[in-house]
């Protein structure tokens, strides 16, 4: 028996096609059926035909058509609940307050944004807004098709290993950011200042010239892996922070075990302090804005000093 990379690929019944495939077009022939048995008599064969096929068509289409990895039906249900969903969404953890009654109000009134998170803790621990805790562990990368088979074997071997040992749902991330070699460029140029011999500095300047041009032509991309483990608290007695600090250190627990058996096949990898967890939140709420480190929280007294040198 073969087993599919996707695991969460639907069984398929019969001719290859899942239960869900066989009800659409099972209802799809039914309507069909229906609809030449009452009008048949009344309606010439072209006007049904040209009535009938193209629902076949349709039903045929959804059954079988995928979209962005979906399936037709799923597509449209998910456009469906999009266009009636409000695009107007504030920052209101106590809800939108209604308007005075004075107040004559023109279109709909914003709705509160719910992010699924609601509190990053000093630890790195995120608190969802269902109750659990997460965490984010930054992995490394490394090249498979460079090793040879044997050591790829290996490395199979271990990553499934690693999968088998979980106890829970693991998400897996890979996304890609924008990169800025601005910083490194004024590194290299500021140290070849200090180098022992003029060809050295002169290398060292090129190559700065050459990262700084690179900078500016090219919409350059680093590569970013997220490893989010997660775990609800149970519902036994007990004060929630009690329960929160019990489900963070698991998640804590899970990520050094996560540490010590990706590092056995080469991947380094660092549970995501609290600045750095919301720098990688901002960033995925809004993939293509600047987000400056350092930012002050809403709660945050933001103050400023200046020092004069003598």
């Amino acid at each position: 028996m073969t087993i599919p990379a996707d695991i969460n690929q639907p069984d398929k019944v019969a001719y290859g096609l899942s239960i869900r495939q066989l009800l659409i077009i099972a209802l799809t022939g039914g309507i069909a059926a229906a609809v030449y048995y009452l009008f048949h008599q009344i309606l010439p064969i072209v006007i049904l035909a040209a009535i009938l096929l193209p629902l076949i068509a349709l039903g045929i289409a959804i059954a079988l058509g995928r979209r962005d990895g979906l399936s037709l039906d799923r597509f449209a249900l998910a456009a469906l609940l999009h266009t009636r969903e409000n695009k107007r969404l504030v920052s209101a953890p106590d809800g939108v307050a209604d308007p005075p009654r004075w107040c004559r109000l023109r279109g709909k009134m914003p709705a509160p944004m719910r992010l699924p998170v609601k509190a990053i803790r000093t630890d790195g621990a995120l608190e969802l807004t269902d109750g659990g805790v997460a965490v984010l562990v930054e992995t490394g990368t490394l090249s498979f098709h460079l090793r040879t088979t044997g050591e790829q074997a290996a490395l199979v071997g271990a990553f499934g290993r690693w999968l088998n040992s979980l106890e829970s749902p693991v998400q897996l991330l890979a996304r890609a950011r924008p990169a800025d070699l601005s910083d490194l460029v004024e590194a290299i140029e500021h140290q070849s200042q200090v180098l022992p011999h003029a060809a050295l500095a002169q290398a060292a300047r090129e190559h700065a010239g050459y990262l700084a041009e690179l900078n500016t032509s090219r919409e350059l991309l680093t590569r970013q892996v997220l490893v989010v483990l997660r775990d609800h608290p149970s519902a036994s007695r007990g004060r929630r922070s009690v329960r929160r600090d019990a489900s963070a250190a698991v998640v804590l627990r899970r990520a050094a075990e996560a540490e010590r058996a990706l590092a056995a096949l080469g991947v380094t990898t660092r549970v995501l302090a609290a600045d750095e967890a919301a720098q990688a939140l901002a960033e995925c709420l809004d993939p293509g804005g600047r987000h400056p480190a350092g930012q002050a929280l809403p709660d945050e007294l933001i103050t400023s000093s200046t020092r004069s040198i003598t």
